[in-house]
């Protein structure tokens, strides 16, 4: 009950917070996806900017819903603001869930705190575009593995750690800007082919506006998994899935958007088909969900808007013929240009009588 009341008041006070909230707090809807779709019953799990632990709590839960024990699970992260360090190791003291947060905050590109360790699953919401994350600092890191990230964009040094910190059959789940979906810059382009090419992204799925209270910029999941053979998953190498749920979610209020179990059951179902790992049939959805090969991404320039890919949702026949539809049509646009002519007039004779007349 008091882990529930923290969160509430993380979550509230994220509300008010606004840009500065989604420092520390990722809306749980989004942390319940991510969970919903990386599964982390049993292993190791990181967040390489945890902010106040919502990732971990969030699977803790998974995992007891599913009849599993959260001591399978050892959890690790880091996170930058010290403040922000403390809320997330009081919120996992309240739920009693041992932890490796570090001894201290650390910035995870200058001083990774968890050096040489790899994890079977990430969970990450990266603050996004940072511009000064030190970059020219870093130039020959380790990390870089597809290619030195620019200076200016944080966006693909989170791509690139998350999947240096993989196991070999590791899975990532994280939230980036859709700017890092297409963006032509030389340097992210080049990273994001050779990503790519080395079969790593497993799907991308877009997501609706107002689900953050960080920004109003649309974002979108990204999936990595190191192995699209494992034992119990369906052979998938060369295949990326793209999921378009831009059309999912309601209004919680005038300023925030959520995910409803229904809306992530639906995504989380489609996925988990896609791979194999449940008894449902994947099939593509016309303006939804389409699975595409590298030669098809390699003919859209390397470009994940899963837009591109989905296409539009096929249109219900309503039965009325085309000629009697547009002959309806064309008679109420033509009602609609006399009432549009009529009220210009009205608005023309209401200025001539104030003296201006046009």
């Amino acid at each position: 009950m008091l882990g529930r009341v923290y969160e509430y008041f993380l979550n509230e006070f994220a509300s008010q917070e606004g840009k500065k909230g989604g420092e520390f707090y990722t809306p749980r809807s989004i942390v319940r996806i991510l969970v919903e779709m990386i599964e982390p019953y049993k292993g190791r799990i990181y967040d390489p900017c945890c902010g106040s632990g919502g990732m971990f709590v969030q699977s803790d839960k998974f995992v007891q819903e599913h009849q599993g024990k959260i001591n399978d699970l050892s959890v690790y992260g880091e996170e930058s603001n010290p403040t922000t360090w403390k809320l997330a190791k009081m919120n996992l003291a309240i739920r009693g869930i041992d932890n490796n947060l570090g001894p201290h905050q650390g910035d995870t590109f200058l001083n990774d705190l968890h050096k040489g360790e790899r994890f079977d699953f990430i969970l990450a919401n990266p603050p996004f575009n940072v511009k000064n994350w030190n970059g020219e600092k870093l130039r020959e890191d380790a990390r870089w593995k597809y290619g030195v990230p620019p200076t200016g964009n944080a966006n693909y040094a989170w791509i690139e750690h998350i999947i240096s910190k993989l196991a070999p059959n590791g899975k990532a789940g994280f939230v980036l800007a859709n700017g890092a979906l297409s963006t032509s810059t030389k340097d992210e382009y080049a990273i994001r082919k050779a990503i790519l090419e080395d079969d790593k992204i497993d799907a991308i799925v877009a997501l609706p506006d107002k689900m953050f209270y960080s920004t109003g910029i649309p974002v979108s999941l990204w999936f990595i998994d190191m192995d699209k053979a494992s034992p119990g998953e369906r052979v998938r190498k060369g295949e990326t899935l793209f999921i378009d749920a831009r059309n999912l979610g309601e209004m919680v209020d005038r300023t925030h958007r959520e995910f409803s179990k229904e809306d992530i059951a639906k995504v989380a179902d489609t996925y988990h088909a896609y791979r194999g790992t449940n008894k449902q049939k994947y099939e593509d959805v016309a303006g939804f969900c389409k699975i595409a090969s590298l030669d098809e991404i390699a003919k859209n320039d390397y470009v994940l808007t899963p837009g591109r890919y989905v296409g539009l949702a096929k249109q219900e026949d309503d039965g009325e013929p085309y000629e009697v539809k547009m002959t309806r049509l064309t008679g109420e646009l033509k009602k609609e240009f006399a009432e549009s002519d009529k009220l210009q007039a009205q608005i023309k004779d209401v200025l001539k009588e104030l003296g201006y007349e046009i």
